[in-house]
């Protein structure tokens, strides 16, 4: 579809931007177009959520578009936090957002919000959000505040009000992913918004599959309200932004990955960043001869689980475990070397011990930045495989993550959750490296060497789960089996994803059909094992930054007019 086709699509012209060809925005629009004139007599448009969205915009005044992915956790997962190296693919699936500010006395307003202004003495800027594909979870299809509720007096709430706002409700818990946007933009870079605001999300990024279905609402969201009201945000710092809304207001302790990739990604690129905190190191592009898969194993995947909590508490116990343990070894170090007689070694030769090694590593801020040879020659013994939250805080006290805390009556793993980060960050550095090697079944084995490896590390750390086993245990019997062994195997590697306990599976294998032909067999084979089919990720797509955002309004001369 070239430019003047996608500029006469349906009802709308595109003042701004451009479509790219991506179909899931087409439809998206389409579905747009739906709403214009919507007649609530048809039985397929009796939702509750469409006869909500048919009233929400003024279809003679402009409406922002934005888009973001959701994203294939390739290399990385939770090793995010601490500061690795990861790799990110950005997945066909998205989000879109449209959003449109009006002036509060001219907004198209639902009957509850009306008699809500009308009781409170007159109109004031609201905010009214619609969400799509509400019937197939247990949450409501709109919510509206009022957008004082996030002040007090001229400054914003604190972020704990905020966090507790949304959490009184469970079925509109969802909001905060939107509307915790917008708070932030308020908190972060002292927006003030006098406008009423109306939102629609409609997300074909599947939620608890390890997707980040939560990052692409998020960063969706912020990109249109940045669209509409003129505020240039670079990708980068959006994604922080959304990051602080899944920390801070929805309380979920993720890394920024999620967020990064989905604003900053490229189609058909792994975004290969550092995360310290966020710096995008190179768009990696993916050869030609291989290609990656997602599969969804049914269990459903959260970052905010007890689990993913608990494993990250137990890396920040190990990290401050190192700290500590380095710190002493440099004040005995540096001791030995004051107490030296006339005649023993010099104070330069105690470099050569470490000084200077010992002294990065009792401020390191970011465990990935201890090689795997240092953790096992030096602190690897000082690490517990346990140890009870009151016995660390009574001897550390604190883990010093500001996302997390540390409950005094619960047992927490530290060696598994210590040790992954540092070998991940290993690994990742090692599979960017061999993307690069020439075109060989050696390079494909030992990419996929180093995935399974993650896998593992990942169930060492508790974070496994049967589905995501019995999938990457499927991946390693097909590529061993006698006949793969006959013409080559096409599948070499697989991992469990994002937070884990759950969620998809990444396999890697050669961009061919015989492999597309076995991820269909997996996918039968897991059903028969299971009852359940799993959802495949199949494909790329650009990132919001990469997107940007259209501006559209309706045709003046439609025929609905």
């Amino acid at each position: 579809m070239n430019g003047s086709d996608e500029s006469s699509f349906e009802d709308f012209e595109i003042l701004h931007g451009d479509m790219q060809g991506l179909t899931d925005t087409m439809s998206f629009l389409k579905s747009l177009s739906g709403l214009v004139g919507n007649d609530l007599r048809s039985p397929e448009k009796q939702t509750r959520e469409r006869a909500a969205a048919s009233v929400l915009f003024d279809w003679e005044e402009e409406i922002y578009v934005a888009r973001a992915p959701g994203r294939l956790d390739v290399m990385g997962g939770i090793a995010d936090y601490s500061g690795s190296l990861v790799l990110q693919m950005p997945i066909r699936e998205a989000c879109h957002v449209a959003v449109q500010r009006s002036d509060p006395t001219k907004q198209k307003q639902w009957k509850h919000t009306q008699a809500r202004q009308l009781a409170n003495g007159g109109a004031v800027p609201v905010l009214q959000i619609v969400s799509f594909g509400s019937e197939l979870s247990n949450r409501a299809p709109t919510f509206d505040m009022d957008l004082s509720d996030f002040m007090d007096g001229d400054k914003p709430i604190s972020y704990d009000n905020v966090k507790e706002y949304f959490s009184r409700d469970p079925s509109q818990k969802w909001a905060a992913y939107v509307a915790g946007t917008i708070f932030v933009l308020m908190a972060e870079l002292g927006v003030r918004f006098k406008d009423s605001m109306s939102i629609l999300v409609s997300s074909s990024v599947p939620e608890g599959k390890g997707v980040s279905s939560s990052a692409s609402v998020e960063v969706a969201s912020m990109s249109a309200i940045a669209a509409a009201y003129g505020l240039n945000i670079a990708p980068r710092d959006l994604a922080l932004l959304c990051q602080k809304v899944e920390n801070r207001v929805v309380g979920a302790p993720c890394g920024v990955m999620d967020q990064m990739t989905s604003a900053c990604g490229e189609a058909n690129k792994l975004l290969a960043m550092v995360c310290q905190p966020a710096e995008v190191k190179e768009l990696v592009n993916i050869p030609t001869h291989i290609r990656f898969w997602g599969l969804d194993s049914g269990i459903r995947h959260s970052v905010g689980g007890t689990d993913y909590g608990s494993v990250r508490v137990g890396t920040y116990m190990g990290r401050k475990m190192i700290k500590c343990a380095a710190s002493n070894l440099l004040s005995e170090l540096l001791l030995s070397c004051t107490s030296t007689q006339p005649g023993d070694s010099s104070p330069d030769e105690y470099e050569g011990h470490g000084v200077d090694l010992l002294k990065s590593e009792a401020s390191m801020e970011y465990l990935c930045n201890l090689p795997p040879h240092r953790y096992e020659a030096v602190f690897a013994k000082e690490i517990p495989e346990t140890i009870t939250g009151d016995a660390f805080l009574e001897k550390y006290g604190d883990h010093n993550d500001a996302v997390t805390e540390v409950d005094p009556k619960r047992s927490y793993c530290v060696k598994a959750p210590t040790r992954h980060p540092i070998y991940e960050n290993f690994r990742v550095e090692a599979f960017k490296a061999l993307l690069t090697a020439a075109k060989t079944d050696e390079q494909l084995s030992a990419l996929g060497e180093l995935m399974f490896q993650c896998h593992y590390s990942y169930n060492a750390c508790g974070l496994g789960s049967d589905g995501t086993d019995r999938l990457v245990n499927l991946v390693q019997e097909i590529r061993h089996r006698k006949s793969s062994r006959a013409g080559g195997p096409s599948l070499f590697g697989a991992k469990i994803t994002g937070g884990g306990s759950g969620g998809s599976v990444c396999v890697m294998g050669k961009n061919c059909l015989k492999s597309s032909e076995e991820i269909l067999e997996i996918q039968k084979r897991y059903k028969a094992a299971t009852g359940y089919l799993p959802t495949v990720f199949d494909g790329s797509s650009p990132g919001a930054g990469k997107f940007g955002y259209l501006k559209i309004r309706r045709r003046s001369t439609s025929p609905s007019d």
